[in-house]
């Protein structure tokens, strides 16, 4: 049996899917409106700018992971056209739902999967792009998760990673005064759930910092990894080409 964390909480590995489930279960309703408000609406921003490093072209391939309420699935579902294809998937079915339901508001019909970053049912070889914003932090074994998302890209093929990450030195006493003072109340606020988004604030202190992170991308096959630290390092994308 091991151990592995939900927060600063120590769990037992089997355990954490479902506890982070019920994190987002819990929260789906509101997911939209949080990010709005605990962002500033800067979240906005960051997921434009991961579009636009991404330079999707017509007729690709790409799997977006954790892609929750469809944020960067409509934004490459628009750039690929009638020849390419986006896959939207996530392991939680409540944001799925959310975010499938949508993209059918917007007219986008996509390709829509329940599944496991950490085992995913597509072949080797099969996306330009897989994508993956503010859900890295939460999957058990990052390493293994990595792997996934390299083995599914065609050669050259790009991973973007768009996640929290470690914050300059001299803002960290105010953003840990926001993170754990501000924010669980902002969520008992607006979505009835205080400790969901003090899980947050700890998932994000748990999560690899910035160079961390991409020695796990090299580690995983990506042969070259760039890092753009956004907001002095509030979030961080990380950009990886598989060889």
């Amino acid at each position: 049996m091991s151990n592995t964390h939900f927060g600063f909480q120590s769990v037992d590995e089997r355990d954490k899917a479902g506890r982070v489930r019920g994190v987002f279960d819990s929260v789906a309703s509101r997911y939209d409106l949080m990010n709005d408000l605990m962002s500033l609406g800067l979240h906005r921003a960051w997921k434009a700018y991961t579009v636009a490093v991404a330079a999707v072209r017509e007729g690709n391939r790409v799997l977006d992971i954790a892609g929750g309420t469809g944020d960067l699935a409509r934004a490459f579902a628009r750039q690929v056209g009638t020849q390419g294809m986006v896959v939207h998937t996530d392991i939680n079915e409540a944001m799925l739902r959310r975010g499938r339901d949508r993209l059918l508001d917007e007219g986008l019909l996509l390709p829509t999967a329940i599944c496991d970053a950490q085992t995913l049912p597509f072949a080797t070889d099969s996306f330009n792009l897989v994508s993956v914003a503010f859900g890295l932090r939460n999957m058990t074994h990052l390493p293994r998760a990595l792997s996934e998302m390299q083995r599914v890209l065609i050669p050259g093929g790009r991973l973007l990673v768009l996640e929290f990450s470690k914050v300059a030195a001299p803002l960290q006493k105010a953003y840990d005064w926001y993170s754990f003072k501000v924010l669980p109340r902002l969520g008992q606020w607006v979505a009835g759930d205080a400790d969901s988004y003090r899980y947050l604030a700890e998932s994000i202190r748990m999560h690899p910092s910035q160079e961390a992170l991409k020695s796990l991308m090299k580690t995983a096959g990506f042969g070259h990894v760039d890092v753009h630290s956004l907001c002095a390092g509030v979030v961080a994308l990380h950009v990886g080409i598989k060889c």
